[in-house]
């Protein structure tokens, strides 16, 4: 069988293998609200599902991204019954960040980081979902995203998977530090940095050059290196980066810019001392 074939026949079996790619147990976690909205945090959810410049609703649903491919919009993430996830069921969730399906079996654009959600620890995920169902329900629909075909179509999507996506879990480096370990899994799960610092080829794959940067006709759009020989920030200490992740101000006193600057202050701000010092000794470690 050629390649082809495989990933068009992959495509239609991928929504059922999400059901069963981790055998997880979700009743056996006990969802922790408060830890919910952290997660939260350390997930990037408010810059991607709030529209922020536009003054939108907390998690109603998102500002445009333009893309190659078209103009995507987050969806609304709160507990309405109807335009939101108060309907979808934790295992409906749970398959969504890890395997990104919807509870009716399509596949959900890339656009959604599942590539990186699918290493997110189950407790987060459960401790997640129990914060949103806390969140003001609004009953706004969300905006349909504007795609260009073939990307439009949510078959592609199945293929696309095939090709980059394979649902596996943060699994620690033991040779490595703790505060190491954790950084890792921040920055390449809930955090999905890799997202935006990755440059992707001409249908959104990103490439093996994790955190390398992704130029002008990449999905990201002029992100800078983050790590390897052209990293925008080698040169910068531990604390330099923390200081940088709290407040958006770089060694030489420049401030962040694009994107970056809702990051920081809707997410990487609001994690504790000890998360950001763990980011910043993974990052400076590339």
């Amino acid at each position: 069988m050629s390649v082809a074939a495989a990933a068009f026949g992959y495509a239609f079996i991928l929504p059922g293998l999400g059901q069963t790619a981790k055998n997880v147990d979700l009743n056996a976690y006990s969802a922790d609200v408060e830890r919910g909205a952290y997660v939260l945090r350390m997930g990037g959810c408010v810059v991607c599902h709030t529209d922020i410049d536009n003054g939108g609703v907390f998690l109603a649903g998102g500002a445009g991204l333009e893309t190659p491919f078209g103009t995507f919009y987050a969806p609304n993430i709160t507990p309405d019954t109807e335009h939101g996830i108060g309907a979808m069921s934790l295992e409906d969730f749970y398959v969504a960040m890890t395997a990104g399906v919807t509870p009716d079996g399509e596949h959900y654009f890339p656009s959604f980081p599942y590539t990186s959600y699918g290493r997110f620890k189950t407790e987060d995920i459960v401790d997640l979902k129990a914060y949103l169902d806390t969140v003001e329900p609004v009953a706004r629909p969300s905006q349909p995203h504007e795609l260009i075909w073939p990307f439009s179509n949510r078959q592609f999507v199945g293929v696309w998977k095939s090709l980059y996506h394979t649902p596996e879990p943060f699994v620690p480096d033991e040779a490595e530090s703790a505060s190491w370990n954790r950084g890792a899994y921040l920055v390449n799960g809930p955090g999905h940095c890799g997202e935006c610092h990755t440059a992707r080829n001409l249908i959104g794959g990103m490439s093996a050059n994790a955190l390398e940067g992704a130029g002008k006709s990449s999905f990201s759009s002029g992100a800078p290196a983050i790590a390897g020989s052209r990293s925008t920030i080698r040169d910068w200490s531990l604390n330099d980066l923390v200081f940088y992740l709290q407040l958006g101000l770089t060694p030489d006193g420049d401030v962040s810019g694009g994107k970056m600057i809702d990051v920081i202050e809707h997410g990487t701000s609001h994690l504790t001392g000890e998360d950001l010092e763990a980011i910043a000794t993974y990052l400076r470690s590339l």
